[in-house]
């Protein structure tokens, strides 16, 4: 059985929608067509990765000034982008903490962004820690980022076992030596921690 949870955040536990952050200041529309059209994922690992926004905006005036104000939107509004929980899994977090099994965060996110999330979610404080990429200047799925964890987890790699909704990122977790969860819903992650004997 595992002995602890590494879990991550968006779109595991937080509801991240960047449209609608965009949206909040540009409109429907050009959300829209800012997401459809530029690599905004791209952007934002950069950012997750530990690029100061005001270096990563200042690049992206330079290269796609069209996009600079949609980008700027997405910053301003950021909370806008934090839409709530994902169904079913903070009840997960919420037992496996009542029954005193460990558990950290590992997120891809910008260090100047992610003070937001624990304002809004109290559940985060059940969590142990919580290594955000931003702040560590590492991004998954570098190896890096789960030594990372491990190191502040105080446990054997293989003692863990790590929850997220990016198979690159569950590959490169298996692949340091943790056991790995592709998250595809609250139910199926139910039934893979129980098969794995935590109590759930």
């Amino acid at each position: 059985m595992p002995r602890g949870v590494v879990w991550d955040l968006g779109n595991v536990l937080i509801d991240w929608q960047p449209h609608a952050a965009v949206a909040a200041g540009m409109g429907e529309a050009e959300a829209t067509r800012f997401l459809a059209e530029y690599d905004f994922m791209a952007f934002n690992h950069g950012l997750d990765s530990g690029t100061p926004w005001v270096e990563a905006a200042a690049e992206l005036a330079r290269t796609h000034p069209e996009w600079a104000e949609h980008a700027a939107a997405y910053r301003e509004h950021f909370p806008t982008s934090l839409t709530g929980e994902v169904p079913g899994t903070v009840a997960i977090v919420r037992e496996l903490s009542e029954a005193g099994v460990p558990m950290w965060g590992l997120t891809n996110w910008s260090a100047e962004l992610y003070p937001h999330a624990p304002e809004r979610f109290d559940f985060l404080g059940l969590l142990d820690d919580v290594v955000v990429s931003g702040a560590e200047g590492v991004a998954k799925p570098d190896p890096a980022i789960y030594a990372i964890v491990v190191a502040r987890a105080g446990l054997p790699a293989a003692d863990l076992v790590f929850v997220d909704d990016k198979e690159a990122n569950v590959v490169g977790a298996i692949e340091a030596g943790l056991d790995g969860v592709l998250f595809t819903g609250a139910d199926d992650l139910r039934r893979q921690l129980r098969d794995r004997g935590l109590p759930v």
